[in-house]
């Protein structure tokens, strides 16, 4: 049986012969960058419907969550989906904010159309020049000063014909009235001489009372004729404002009648231009009229201030034609995904407008779609329920999820933006299930699951896929062409890292990274295209980089550090095979295995849980030998066995089952006593009917033991036993597939318990006959015969004890 269950050379590996294929533009030796090449996904025909599905589907709730693990291609099969729709489809609005006039605190938002956001900042641009030119010059114009000179000459003769009245009357007196400026005074006349102060002094005393009772007379007199003076200034004021109000009309319609015209077809753009006409009045009257402080300013100074106050900030603006928008947020923070106010610092106090209004992702991929990674979004507070209340709400709203920082802000609440967007998460399996477990909001918002593939089935077209694709990305990166021969062992090199003849991995970025460094050895050769040696020497180097850690294992165990025994025969042990990952490496190493079996009743003691460094299946592969052994020689009496099982210097967590094989037959030729050789190591899970099953990581594990086999000398009796059901999984290196060539190394396939118990002591296991009685001799009579002695000594003891 022990020949049958050897692997011939052709089964240890998938050897890829590419000769038969017709490939299309590609001429030889190279394969060369074909034009007709534009696929860059590989298989996930599932992924992809579904992509596909969720992008057309217009109901709310249809957002999508791409599941896969990093480089299997996710954002590429987005990418080049969503490229090839998005120029198909109408290219959404832009959005502007301005000043809200009447508010300054809540900017109004306006919708353009697409292009028209840096159109319309222009065209606000020439207003603002246009302004400029043409106040305060306006009101120097003839036709201004003539109407304002005739207004001003209209309140002059009300005020000279009351202060003339009242001069005829003093002249009666024989008193003089005299202007000074603004102030009005009177002075008696003699001999048709004005008297001053001193002269009025030397008057006689009747005179000078005359005088002042005459001109108290005159005073109230000028009072009354004064009387309506401030309603006549009033009235002046009144009437200025007025012409000022209407010039700055009139200057300004020709400048607003263009853009209406213009913007003719855009309400939020005409209401905005209204609005200006009224505020521009209000502006150019406090700032740009003759003798104002703006007007000893330079141009500069005011076009600024009018810029702050009229030109609109352009929140988003997409080029006419350019499809809908497509978005990749790579750092999704808050801000950075619903925009942010900035502020200045205005002597202590932080201050901001509406110019100060920045866009977020969401707003630029408003009417296409976003893109975003889970766990980063996730990784951020406020964003995931931001997230979904602007998805709910439809809006965008600007608004900081806590308080700004600085005691005295000034701040805004901009108009929110009505949003359409379709988002597309991508994540790894274990995000996905957290947020459908923990969010019950999740599945109502994201209804479409794209699944992506770990691994892509080898069949003619999948292989030609891959080939083209391989030469495109060379191509396209400026390697030098491949060869049929480096395509074959980079589709090997898949296939092994997919673990599987029959499959190559879905990580297709894994491969492409062999496929540059593989040109580097190329030009250091000087070759002109990349072959199969190329190929291998970058795998190659690539072990060698990582491979540290692997090569001080193997002078542990070469210079007797770590005890593993490649030769003779020892009872209670045998050698184990384990898979260790440290950072970006990956590599396999023999472990020693040893049990001691003595009666008692304590069961099978997993020294590993017990010392609390055994995980959890671990933990339960020891448990099913209790199983094993209960069902195959317990059956007639009570299983009573203390038995303890180690996995020898090791310090480190231990998880999986694939121990399991090697700890049984350990412990039946502890219980046995039979020896078992110490060439051979195993690995394999089984279940409680003696069935060994899958495990993974088979061929790191073989490599891993050849590697110490032949550092000491292969002498033909080293071998390993993997399970039957592994014989697809087997991708060997080279070496060893030479090894088992020349007969100093071998694979076998076990399916059975009693098939490996055979393979590691040479002596037949036995089969129960319908009686359930095995042959005298076999290893499973040796075993429940001694596991019957304990049992009697056990009840034995359990006598004594209860006859005491």
């Amino acid at each position: 049986m022990p020949n049958t269950l050897k692997l011939p050379v052709a089964s240890l590996k998938l050897h890829v012969d590419l000769a038969d294929f017709e490939w299309p533009d590609v001429p030889v030796p190279g394969i060369q960058k074909s034009q007709n090449v534009h696929q860059t996904i590989i298989g996930q025909s599932r992924a992809q419907s579904a992509l596909a599905f969720g992008v057309a589907m217009p109901s709310f709730g249809y957002n999508i969550f791409v599941m896969g693990e990093p480089g299997l291609g996710r954002l590429t099969m987005i990418s080049d989906h969503l490229s090839r729709l998005a120029k198909t489809l109408p290219t959404p609005v832009s959005y502007v904010y301005v000043d809200n006039f009447d508010n300054p605190r809540e900017p109004r938002a306006l919708a353009l159309p697409p292009e028209q956001g840096q159109v319309f900042c222009k065209d606000i641009g020439i207003l603002i020049d246009n302004v400029l030119a043409t106040f305060p010059s306006v009101f120097e114009s003839p036709a201004y000063q003539q109407k304002k000179t005739a207004i001003e000459r209209q309140f002059s003769q009300k005020y000279n014909a009351a202060i003339d009245l009242v001069e005829q009357q003093a002249q009666g007196f024989g008193i003089a009235l005299f202007r000074d400026s603004e102030a009005i005074r009177f002075a008696p006349v003699r001999d048709n001489k004005t008297l001053n102060d001193e002269d009025v002094r030397q008057l006689p005393q009747t005179e000078r009372d005359a005088f002042y009772k005459h001109i108290e007379a005159l005073e109230d007199d000028l009072g009354d004729a004064l009387l309506e003076l401030p309603q006549w200034r009033r009235t002046m004021a009144e009437k200025i404002r007025q012409l000022d109000n209407d010039t700055v009309s009139l200057a300004v319609e020709p400048l607003l009648a263009e853009l209406r015209g213009k913007y003719q077809d855009v309400d939020d753009v005409i209401a905005y231009l209204s609005d200006i006409k009224k505020q521009l009045e209000i502006t150019i009257a406090d700032s740009l009229m003759p003798g104002m402080a703006l007007e000893t300013q330079g141009n500069r100074d005011k076009k600024l201030m009018l810029t702050e106050q009229y030109a609109p900030n352009i929140l988003v603006d997409h080029p006419q034609d350019s499809g809908t928008p497509i978005v990749h947020e790579p750092h999704p923070i808050y801000q950075n995904l619903f925009g942010r106010i900035e502020y200045a610092s205005d002597q202590g106090t932080l201050v901001t407008s509406y110019r100060r209004i920045c866009a977020g992702s969401l707003h630029k991929a408003n009417g296409g779609y976003l893109i975003l990674d889970a766990e980063k979004l996730l990784a951020y507070p406020f964003v995931w329920d931001a997230l979904k209340r602007a998805l709910q709400s439809g809006c965008i709203e600007i608004e900081p999820p806590y308080p700004e920082p600085g005691i005295n802000t000034i701040t805004l609440k901009p108009e929110v933006i009505p949003l359409n967007v379709k988002v597309i998460l991508v994540g790894s399996r274990d995000m996905y299930y957290l947020l459908e477990e923990l969010d019950n909001e999740f599945n109502e918002m994201f209804k479409v699951l794209a699944d992506f593939d770990n691994y892509i089935p080898l069949n003619r077209e999948s292989i030609r896929q891959f080939a083209l694709l391989m030469a495109k990305q060379a191509a396209d990166s400026g390697a030098r062409p491949l060869t049929r021969a480096a395509i074959e062992g980079l589709i090997e090199h898949s296939c092994r890292l997919a673990e599987n003849q029959h499959q190559f991995s879905a990580r297709i970025n894994d491969t492409l990274e062999i496929v540059g460094e593989a040109n580097l050895f190329c030009r250091q050769t000087q070759a002109e295209v990349i072959d199969r040696a190329h190929i291998e020497q970058a795998l190659a180097a690539r072990e060698y980089r990582n491979g540290r850690m692997s090569q001080d294992i193997l002078d542990e165990m070469l210079d007797g550090t770590i005890l593993i025994d490649t030769e003779g025969e020892a009872i209670g042990k045998i050698n184990g095979l384990t898979v260790l990952e440290i950072g970006g490496s990956c590599f396999g190493a023999p472990a020693r295995i040893t049990t001691t079996v003595y009666p008692g009743s304590r069961g099978i003691v997993d020294i590993e849980r017990e010392a609390e460094l055994g995980q959890a299946i671990h933990s339960k592969g020891v448990m099913i030998l209790t199983g094993y052994l209960g069902h195959f020689y317990a059956q007639l009496f009570p299983l009573a066995i203390s038995a303890s099982i180690a996995i020898e210097q090791s310090y480190s967590y231990i998880d999986g089952d694939s121990a399991a094989l090697a700890e049984l037959c350990c412990l039946i030729s502890a219980l046995t006593r039979i020896p078992i050789k110490q060439s051979f190591a195993i690995t394999g899970s089984i279940n409680q009917y003696g069935e060994v099953q899958a495990i993974g990581g088979v061929n790191e594990k073989i490599e891993g033991f050849f590697r110490l086999c032949k550092a000491r000398g292969l002498n033909g009796q080293h071998a390993v036993i993997i399970p039957a059901a592994n014989k697809r999984n087997l991708m060997l290196k080279q070496e060893v597939i030479d090894a088992v060539a020349q007969g100093l190394f071998s694979v076998y396939t076990v399916s059975m318990v009693n098939e490996a118990l055979e393979l590691l002591t040479g002596e037949v296991a036995g089969t129960a006959d319908d009686e359930g009685n095995y042959p005298e001799m076999s290893i499973n009579f040796k075993a429940i015969s001694r596991l019957k002695e304990i049992s009697e000594m056990a009840s034995e003891d359990d006598k004594e004890e209860s006859a005491l």
